[in-house]
């Protein structure tokens, strides 16, 4: 093997090998480092502590121009709500129920009264994210408990009271003041009393039990049943990107920016890819490099390659030395570019944990199992190649 060594390497060009050692060190790190990157910005969008956590969409029919100058519906079918339970990112559904009536509510506050129209919706309790203790009615109860959206009480202290000089209200005071509902519907009309019990920060709308809300529509509006003209949907990942894409198919839209999660990681997905792509292209340009440095070194020492299969080395013997150089280049690529990584992962992580204090680190063992991947499929091509070159000069011409 040594003597075989010192034969071979006269021809051999350093600075070739250095340049397939720089470039291929500078793909394999690019490619680990967009997989490992991935990794550990994706508990940024999943964990509690992420800015794209939420689990819960609530969804309604895009409103067209032709639909709000026509009487195309809005509403939902049974079919529809049923083909939304059946996807792979739904693991509940629930329906907003609507007031089909006309609701009027006035509080007094230091010889200030204030009154608005309003209009009541429920939800399944399941989905109301707000202490459920006093969540409940019967008919003849006194007071109606109310589930406001906390930022309605933002503006109203931030908005409306800095305007009319009124004082500003927190929510345990919010909670003590009782006030006037008049309902009024085609069948009846009635006034009762309603309470602020919670907030919530999930539903922007202005929610009432369901027991009650049914009770109400049968009184003062008892024609028919309005469909449900929105959904709340929790779904299992909401960081799946087929959700945005049911959306659009669909013609669907959500509340607020619900689905920048799937989007966001659709985009993530996309840059990852795409820089993951520029790594695997770079390697592949430096697998060329070696390949060709190897292949003019095989032809430069083609004279001594024959000699040394005439008189009795074969064929897999001669082209080990070669095998193993490339095989060590391949093992020492891989190394720094793990060793790189380590020491930028360190640095953009303090980064990420300034802003996501509680968000775990993401898993390192996918991006080395992806880096032995790589080393192992060039180096079997590698092996491959020169093996094949080898056997070649071996042919008698």
């Amino acid at each position: 093997m040594t003597l075989i060594w010192k034969l071979l390497r006269q021809h051999i060009s350093l600075p070739q090998l250095g340049g397939f050692f720089l470039a291929n060190l500078v793909g394999m790190t690019i490619v680990l480092l967009a997989m490992q990157v991935y990794e550990d910005i994706l508990p940024a969008f999943r964990g509690e502590d992420g800015f794209l956590r939420n689990t819960y969409i609530i969804a309604s029919h895009r409103v067209t121009a032709t639909s709000a100058m026509s009487s195309q519906t809005t509403t939902f079918t049974d079919e529809e709500i049923a083909d939304i339970e059946a996807q792979p990112f739904t693991r509940r559904v629930g329906v907003f129920t609507a007031s089909r009536y006309k609701v009027f509510a006035s509080i007094g506050m230091g010889g200030h009264y204030v009154g608005t129209d309003m209009f009541f919706e429920s939800v399944p309790d399941a989905f109301v994210d707000a202490d459920l203790a006093q969540w409940h009615y019967a008919e003849g109860d006194a007071e109606i408990p109310i589930i406001l959206p906390r930022s309605y009480l933002a503006i109203y202290n931030f908005g409306f009271a800095e305007s009319q000089s009124l004082p500003k209200l927190s929510e345990g005071l919010v909670s003590m003041i009782q006030m006037d509902l008049r309902l009024r519907g085609a069948a009846a009309e009635q006034t009762l009393k309603g309470r602020v019990v919670g907030f919530s920060n999930r539903l922007n709308t202005i929610l009432v039990p369901e027991a009650f809300m049914a009770w109400s529509n049968a009184t003062f509006a008892p024609e028919g049943e309005a469909a449900p003209t929105r959904v709340i949907i929790e779904v299992t990942t909401p960081t799946d990107d087929a959700i945005p894409a049911y959306f659009q198919e669909h013609g669907l839209e959500s509340d607020g920016d619900q689905l920048d999660t799937g989007r966001a990681t659709f985009l993530l997905k996309m840059v990852a890819g795409g820089v993951m792509a520029v790594g695997l292209l770079i390697s592949l340009l430096a697998f060329y490099i070696l390949m060709l440095s190897i292949y003019l070194l095989v032809q430069k020492n083609a004279v001594k390659l024959q000699n040394l299969l005439l008189i009795g080395y074969t064929p897999a013997r001669v082209s080990l030395p070669y095998q193993l150089l490339t095989l060590g280049m391949n093992a020492g690529v891989l190394l720094l570019a793990v060793a790189v990584l380590l020491y930028l992962r360190g640095y953009y992580l303090d980064l990420l944990w300034q802003m996501f204090p509680q968000m775990s680190e993401g898993r390192l063992m996918p991006t080395l199992v992806l880096g032995i991947a790589l080393f192992a499929l060039v180096s079997i091509v590698n092996i491959a190649a020169i093996r094949h070159k080898i056997n070649n000069i071996n042919r008698p011409a």
